[in-house]
């Protein structure tokens, strides 16, 4: 077991493929993962969008996620829409499918348990 701080690690900035998912526009999507832990099955890290309209499905997992800059409007299936923006933390239950609304730009720091 250890601690892990954030702004010790080096990882590298990977960008996402998320050509499937995207509903408008051209969203570019990176992602930097600081922790995998417990079979893989806990991620850790800071991610970040583009402006751009595209899904995300949620089966099998649990994230956690807190805004830190930017802002989005996420849509579920059942159709309520919420506006998150920088401050905001939120958790997204697994089984939930999204559809997210970036004007602009948003970036946000992640935890995600599979379940």
């Amino acid at each position: 077991m250890h601690l892990t701080l954030f702004k010790d690690q080096n990882v590298p900035r990977v960008r996402n493929d998320i050509s499937a998912s995207i509903v408008s526009g051209e969203p570019v999507q990176h992602a930097e993962v600081m922790f995998k832990g417990h079979n893989d099955k806990v991620r850790s890290g800071i991610w970040e969008s583009t402006a751009g309209v595209f899904t995300a499905d949620y089966t099998g997992i649990v994230e956690f996620c807190h805004i830190l800059e930017g802002s989005a409007r996420i849509k579920t299936e059942d159709g309520n829409v919420v506006e998150v923006s920088a401050g905001d933390g939120f958790v997204l239950d697994a089984g939930l499918k999204t559809e997210w609304t970036v004007d602009s730009f948003v970036k946000k720091h992640f935890m995600i348990c599979a379940v």
